[in-house]
């Protein structure tokens, strides 16, 4: 079955993106090798705010060959999408996708989509990269109000130019009955 991962940046003090969305305060390593790490996904779940902020910026649906862009939106249309496919139903497209074949799913930005597909037990793991920078206020990384979930560290790597730091946690999974 395939994976859904939610990934992306985080400030140490737990946002995504600054108060006024802003992510300037995102340093690129030099040793963080992004197509090895994007190189297990060939489809990436997009929530509605993060593609408005990426259509902003003129690149709202990267043309990536082999690499398929679904909007998780209610309010945006088919035409608001262009270069990428709409789900108005986030958690039904998640689950008829984990059952079909191809490589893991990248869910891209969306802190309230994320909520949603935890919530919805359908998010395998997670694997931020923390920058050194408090920004006292922003976009949470889990917004309220979310349930609680168990974390499991799978890997981590420190990249001492920059003082990012990769942590890969699955998410610990509940055994029926308990």
């Amino acid at each position: 079955m395939r994976k859904v991962v939610y990934g992306g940046a985080m400030s140490l003090d737990g946002y995504i993106a600054g108060p006024n969305g802003e992510y300037d305060w995102i340093v690129m390593d030099p040793d963080i090798d992004f197509a090895a790490l994007m190189a297990r996904f060939d489809t990436f779940l997009i929530g509605r705010k993060t593609f408005e902020v990426m259509r902003g910026m003129g690149s709202a649906a990267p043309s990536t060959k082999g690499i398929v862009n679904i909007v998780c939106s209610r309010s945006l249309r088919p035409e608001d999408c262009p270069g990428a496919s709409l789900s108005r139903d986030a958690a039904a497209t998640v689950a008829e996708l984990r059952t079909t074949p191809g490589k893991d799913i990248s869910l891209f930005g969306g802190g309230d989509l994320f909520r949603s597909l935890l919530a919805g037990g359908l998010v395998d793991e997670v694997s931020v990269a923390v920058i050194p920078v408090l920004l006292g206020g922003g976009v949470p990384l889990l917004p309220p109000p979310a349930d609680r979930a168990r974390l499991t560290l799978s890997s981590h790597r420190v990249y001492g130019r920059t003082g990012t730091v990769r942590l890969d946690y699955e998410i610990a999974r509940r055994k029926r009955g308990k």
